[in-house]
């Protein structure tokens, strides 16, 4: 079950990258708020294959859409994924609040790859619940629950092949750390979950 750990506004900017959590929320939110959708554009060939999808998605809902794309170049001294990271925000930024806040689907998956991470490195943090104009509703959630949504309602998603890549830190952590620190701690979620909910 999709649940939202705060009240959202009528007038919602979605996040969607095509991939299986956005769609969901996407198709969730729609129901009772009136929705525009935004993209940003990588310059990748999956992030071409992922516009497409997303262009028709948003035609056959008739959902306006936002696109935004990337013009530089990576500094020497930024990760590509902190660089794409870095981007998407500041595209995110640009678009104000004057059509609602920006709600992305991060979840509790990726709030416990992000404490894992933090812990590593000595400052233990969960993704925020809000970051300037964007909103992150979902961050008790399991992306089970994003799966089980599509797949009931019979809704395609856009898979990101680069996701099994595990050059990516988040990758890395995704596919290699996270079922070891669940054979050490099977309850590693309900403990993130509690740290979420108890985020001021």
């Amino acid at each position: 079950m999709l649940k939202l750990l705060f009240p959202l506004p009528k007038q919602l900017v979605i996040a969607l990258s095509g991939g299986v959590d956005s769609v969901a929320i996407t198709d969730f939110l729609s129901n009772k708020h009136d929705v525009t959708a935004t993209f940003y554009h990588h310059g990748t060939e999956n992030s071409q294959r992922a516009f497409e999808f997303v262009g028709k998605f948003c035609a056959d809902r008739d959902i306006p859409l936002l696109v935004g794309k990337l013009h530089k170049q990576k500094p020497k001294d930024q990760s590509q994924e902190e660089f794409w990271r870095n981007e998407r925000y500041s595209f995110f930024d640009s678009l104000g609040t004057s059509i609602g806040p920006i709600i992305t689907g991060h979840h509790l998956d990726d709030s416990v790859e992000t404490y894992l991470w933090s812990c590593m490195h000595g400052t233990p943090k969960v993704i925020p619940k809000t970051r300037n104009n964007v909103l992150r509703p979902f961050l008790t959630t399991r992306k089970s629950e994003f799966v089980n949504w599509c797949t009931r309602k019979n809704i395609d998603w856009c898979e990101d092949t680069s996701n099994a890549n595990i050059k990516y830190t988040r990758n890395y952590i995704r596919h290699t750390l996270m079922p070891n620190a669940l054979q050490v701690n099977p309850g590693l979620h309900t403990v993130v979950k509690r740290i979420v909910e108890n985020q001021t």
